[in-house]
């Protein structure tokens, strides 16, 4: 028996044994820490032999264990002994399928029988009473399923594909009589079932004589709540809505693909392809998707649908083979493509209220990929009004420093980052910030995402010869205060932006590049005169979007090793500066100290987030994202660097000392705040 005054005293540890130690992972995982412990065996009534180990951790004094405790310790552990002995023999040994909660902390005991009387009383189900009661996450209710029954949990999905051809045979009332429902064949002889309670549905054989060709049956539980929600979404009519199953299922399995003349497309406006296409869209934009891919592939492989949704891409439906052709025809016609020139990208954009019930736009690229095949993303654009400048998520110190630089008379700004990170959405957020009655703003865009009163913008059009140099010219002539350009990205474009610049007028556009410094030996690449482009340059602001937790994250407070991390993570980025090589223990300190007086409690603790997932989320614990910022400055030292062509490295070093924070250290901060996780920091600010 040892009874431990603080696990983490070494010395402590030292004295009872060299070899003993504490295993701190479990405290960095769970967020809890330990320090006083009780700890003794379990050992066999009639043996001896030791069968388990007791351990009491923290004392609810704050003190060690009471030498009472340790005398009662050696009684507690022998009627443990015989409990495990009887439990390990007899075949009577009956346990709830809700006692998973319990085990697991979300719940107490007295709780649970308090639910289960309610459940009576109102004549309603114990899972009912526990969510809306006892406020017991769905997930939780579900894991504790999926342990009582060994079976894997399934929770309700907005986007299931009715399995019609399953269905075809089977009754609503008679699935929501028996409490089962075929969701899925896995393989040719597989079938998936989901069902509230799949001990009496195994029991019973029932699905095999309904599926006798079916030769593995396998089952996934689900709250009850799921399963009639799964049921209406399968047997509902949708308010008229067609379900994708149906839908599929009515689109031809023939060998030879359709070859769907635009004349025929139009005059069909009702047929099956039209209804698939449009509820897709539908599909996408109320499931919250930013971009659908859809991936035709040879000979009969099916096309396959996938949704961009928090940036992450997700499986939607598969197409027959056979109506590929049909399906990329059907979408070049709804955004004016050239339906015969299958060889060569071409971009569009559709109105979505001419064809279906919202009124949206969708950005539209095809790209020809290898066997004569055309891959089709469609990205659905943001509409109304932009994003207040205070609500984008910038720390106090680039919000103040971009609404300073955004308000000079002239000079250039640039946005840069990779497809889909928000450079638009900032920059118009920037151009609403300076938009006012006095001021004359142009924009360039490709395509023309967002719209504001005040600005005039204007569409590319290469067919016509409105390509970003020509438009800027025309721009030029027209009398400006502030040009907004879509991107640059050739030399021209670019010539013309700095021209513009040097000659009394605010110049802003994005650029594909991965930080604010790289930006600058980016363009000076592309033959930019270093000193005109140092003369024009106001700041850079390099951006990436990174998930949100979602509101139902659990706190936990980390460990020192864990915020040592952190610090590390953090100072990694500020070692060449001349401050942090001067004196790193010290800069340091004053780091962490700032980090206690800005995020800490009054006892000096961190209270940081993990991940937990709900109905909300889909499970995945994240919804949403939120923009990291790395804000560069067009200082006098970052223009002398520019006029050398210093490296990367000094361009850094330079703009750190002067109070930017790379895009790790501002998403380390929001990690700080409790608005995402580390990992979702790391993933999007590798180097």
């Amino acid at each position: 028996m040892l009874n431990i005054a603080d696990v983490y005293d070494e010395a402590e540890l030292s004295a009872i044994s060299a070899q003993i130690q504490f295993l701190k992972d479990v405290d960095v995982k769970t967020g809890f820490h330990a320090k006083q412990m009780l700890v003794f065996p379990i050992l066999a009534a009639d043996d001896g032999r030791l069968i388990g180990v007791v351990q009491l951790i923290n004392s609810l004094s704050g003190l060690p264990f009471a030498r009472l405790l340790e005398e009662g310790a050696p009684e507690l552990a022998k009627t443990l002994a015989i409990a495990f002995d009887q439990r390990q023999t007899s075949a009577a040994f009956i346990r709830t399928k809700f006692d998973g909660l319990v085990a697991a902390g979300h719940l107490s005991r007295d709780d649970l029988a308090a639910a289960q009387r309610l459940a009576r009383q109102n004549a309603s189900d114990v899972e009912s009473v526990l969510i809306q009661e006892f406020q017991v996450q769905a997930l939780h209710i579900g894991h504790a399923l999926a342990d009582f029954f060994n079976t894997p949990y399934e929770p309700y999905k907005v986007d299931r594909i009715k399995p019609t051809e399953l269905l075809k045979n089977l009754k609503q009332e008679y699935v929501e009589q028996n409490g089962w429902l075929p969701i899925a064949e896995t393989s040719a002889d597989t079938l998936l079932i989901l069902t509230p309670d799949p001990e009496r549905i195994k029991g019973s054989g029932i699905v095999s004589h309904v599926f006798p060709r079916h030769r593995k049956i396998t089952y996934q539980v689900c709250l009850q709540r799921d399963f009639a929600q799964t049921v209406s979404q399968f047997y509902a009519s949708n308010g008229g809505q067609a379900y994708l199953g149906d839908l599929l299922s009515e689109l031809t399995q023939d060998d030879e693909e359709l070859n769907v003349a635009a004349d025929e497309l139009h005059a069909a406006a009702d047929n099956e392809l039209v209804k698939l296409v449009n509820k897709i869209v539908v599909d996408a934009y109320q499931q919250g998707a930013s971009d659908i891919h859809i991936e035709p592939y040879p000979g009969k492989g099916k096309t396959q649908i996938r949704f961009r949704k928090d940036g992450s891409l997700q499986h939607y439906i598969e197409v027959p083979a056979s109506y590929r052709n049909a399906l990329t025809t059907r979408i070049k016609i709804m955004c004016d493509l050239d339906i015969s020139e299958k060889r060569r990208p071409q971009d569009g954009k559709i109105n979505f209220k001419k064809y279906g019930p919202l009124d949206i736009e969708l950005r539209v690229a095809t790209v020809p990929s290898a066997n004569g095949m055309e891959d089709i993303v469609m990205r659905i654009l943001s509409a109304g009004q932009p994003i207040p400048l205070d609500d984008l998520g910038l720390s106090d110190w680039n919000n103040k420093q971009l609404k300073n630089l955004i308000s000079k008379p002239y000079g250039l700004f640039f946005v840069c980052g990779p497809t889909g990170s928000g450079k638009t959405t900032t920059l118009h957020s920037a151009l609403g910030h300076i938009n006012t009655p006095e001021s004359k703003i142009w924009t360039a865009e490709d395509p023309v995402e967002i719209t504001q009163k005040g600005l005039r913008q204007v569409q590319i059009n290469k067919k016509a010869g409105l390509d970003f140099a020509s438009i800027m010219r025309a721009f030029l002539r027209a009398d400006p205060d502030v040009i907004m350009v879509g991107e640059m990205r050739d030399k021209e474009t670019v010539a013309i932006g700095i021209e513009a610049s040097l000659t009394g007028h605010l110049v802003m556009a994005t650029l594909h590049t991965n930080s604010a410094p790289e930006s600058v030996v980016r363009l000076l690449d592309m033959g930019m005169d270093p000193f005109n482009f140092a003369d024009a340059l106001l700041g850079i602001l390099a951006q990436r979007l990174a998930k949100r937790l979602c509101d139902c994250k659990q706190p936990y407070q980390p460990t020192p090793d864990e915020m040592a991390q952190l610090l590390n993570e953090y100072s990694e980025e500020l070692k060449n500066t001349a401050a942090w090589q001067q004196d790193q223990s010290a800069n340091r300190l004053a780091l962490q100290q700032k980090w206690q007086q800005a995020y800490a409690n009054s006892q000096g603790q961190f209270t940081l987030y993990r991940s937990c997932g709900c109905d909300k989320c889909n499970s995945t614990g994240y919804k949403g994202r939120l923009g990291l910022h790395e804000l560069m400055l067009g200082s006098d030292a970052v223009k002398k660097h520019i006029q050398a062509r210093a490296r990367v490295a000094d361009i850094v070093a330079t703009a750190l000392n002067e109070g930017m924070r790379t895009l790790k250290q501002d998403g380390i901060e929001k990690v700080l705040q409790g608005l995402t996780d580390l990992h979702q920091v790391r993933a999007v600010c590798i180097k």
